[in-house]
């Protein structure tokens, strides 16, 4: 059902744009191809009126569909991805150790030198 949608609102979005683009700005477009006679169905009137009714009619479909997509797309069941089920149903092995508080214990560093007297404190 999703793609059904999605697929209808490309194609309502398409034609909503090529009959936008067919309009007449400023005494331009279908509207002005007319001629002198006034019986065709595309001439003069008849095509602004033509326009003008499937301009608001595609763009009606296009909010309809966009909310009804809205509405599938809240309440589908897969929503997830195939790791993010993995990773759903993986089964905790690996137990988790509770922090220390205590410090590490600390080792003597031996001094590799003896003889040599030992470095200099530093001043606080």
């Amino acid at each position: 059902m999703y793609i059904f949608l999605l697929t209808l609102l490309i194609l309502d979005g398409l034609l909503l744009s090529v009959v936008v683009l067919l309009q007449a700005g400023q005494g331009g477009g279908l509207a002005s191809l007319g001629g002198g006679s006034s019986d065709k169905m595309l001439s003069g009137r008849h095509a602004t009126n033509l326009l003008t009714q499937l301009s608001w009619g595609l763009g009606a479909g296009l909010m309809v569909l966009s909310l009804l997509l809205s509405i599938v797309a809240a309440n589908r069941q897969s929503g997830l991805t195939e790791v993010q089920r993995q990773l759903q149903t993986a089964p905790q092995s690996l137990p988790i150790a509770p922090l220390s508080t205590e410090p590490a214990p600390t080792t003597p560093v031996p001094n590799p030198n003896p003889d040599a007297s030992p470095p200099p404190a530093p001043n606080p």
